[in-house]
This record gives C-alpha cells, structure tokens and sequence, in this order.
C-alpha cells in the first residue's frame, strides 16, 4: 500500500477544464502524450497550447525550454504519472533552475494509461512529491480535493516560484477529443503565438 492509496481521486476531464479556466489568457501550455492532452484540448483549444505526439518524458524538459525562454509568461506541462516518469531525470535540471514561471501538473491514475492500463511506479511505491523535493523543487502539492484548483490557479497566475501539483485521478476515460496531430502546423501555430517566424 502507497500514501495515496485511501486519499479521494478526482475526474481528470473536470479537474483539467476547471484549471484551465482560471489561468491568464498568455499562459503557454505543454501537453504530455495520450490523456492530457485530450483534456486540455476538450478544455478548449488554444494556440498557446503546445500537443505532444509520441515525445514520451518531453513534457517537462519542453516547459522548462519555455519558461526559461519566455520568462514573462506562466507556463504549465499537463501531464501524466506515466509519461512523467519516462523522464524524471529532467526535475534534477528544473530544481537547479528553478524558473519561478513554471508549474508541473502531473495527473496520476497510477497506470499508463495509453499502453493498456499497467500499474505505474506511484501504484508501486514511488511518491512523487517527495521526488521534487528531493530534487530541489520545494512549492508542491499533491491535490485530492477539486477546491484546490483555485489554489493551484492563483500560483501559475503569480509566477513566484516552480510549483509541482501532483493531481490523484480516478482511471475513468471520457470520450477522447483529440487535437491536431499535424506537427509542423502544430509548432507554427505555436510560433506565430509567440509573435515569431514560422519558417
């Protein structure tokens, strides 16, 4: 049995759609593969919104590219538990950084959830709150009730310090809505968001 086996687990489609609706309008987002990124599309598409295809563990070294680039601006990674471990490592470069401008939101149903629900390393043992902190990332939470959303909202909003959220979802899967998978237009449109060249 892990900590989080007898804490509530939250729908990640509503928890994701809540979040979203209260970060800036500038705020530039990272989706990790599979799930998150169905939800943060359903939420509402943007072109501030970045999709990843396929990059699995490219969701954190990305955001943080990002925060480090466009220091002015919120920039959140939406990703999940199965997905994040892939590339753990990364949180050793974030928490000697520590970019004040980027939050890690992390939805973990404890499986891979894209591969055919196997358990993944938190269902096993690994805590991954005490994994930030023990790579330097001090602002965590780990969020079980959806009254925290606001919470959570109003620390992207005031880009003080790297935050890691780790999200408890329920394995429920709603309907898949699925973004673009073009790309390059994918990346222009992200670019052009940013005011740069699309060439």
């Amino acid at each position: 049995m892990t900590a989080t086996d007898t804490l509530p687990r939250l729908d990640r489609r509503r928890f994701v759609a809540g979040l979203l609706a209260r970060v800036p309008e500038d705020t530039l987002l990272v989706t990790g593969l599979g799930s998150p990124s169905y939800d943060v599309f359903a939420a509402g598409d943007r072109p501030t919104n970045f999709y990843l295809w396929g990059a699995m563990g490219a969701a954190a070294p990305l955001a943080l590219g990002l925060a480090l680039a466009q220091p002015d601006r919120p920039v959140v990674a939406i990703t999940g538990d199965g997905e994040h471990l892939m590339g753990i490592g990364t949180l050793a470069t974030i928490g000697a950084q520590l970019p004040p401008n980027l939050t890690l939101v992390v939805l973990d149903n404890a499986h891979f959830g894209e591969t055919g629900m196997q358990p993944s390393h938190t269902q096993l043992g690994t805590d991954l709150v005490a994994v930030a902190q023990g790579f330097g990332i001090q602002d965590t939470v780990c969020i079980t009730d959806l009254a925290q959303t606001e919470d959570l909202a109003s620390r992207i909003r005031a880009r003080s310090t790297t935050t890691y959220a780790q999200v408890l979802i329920d394995t429920t899967e709603p309907p898949r809505a699925l973004p673009p998978r073009d790309g390059v237009a994918n990346k222009n449109s992200f670019r052009a968001a940013l005011g740069l060249s699309t060439f």
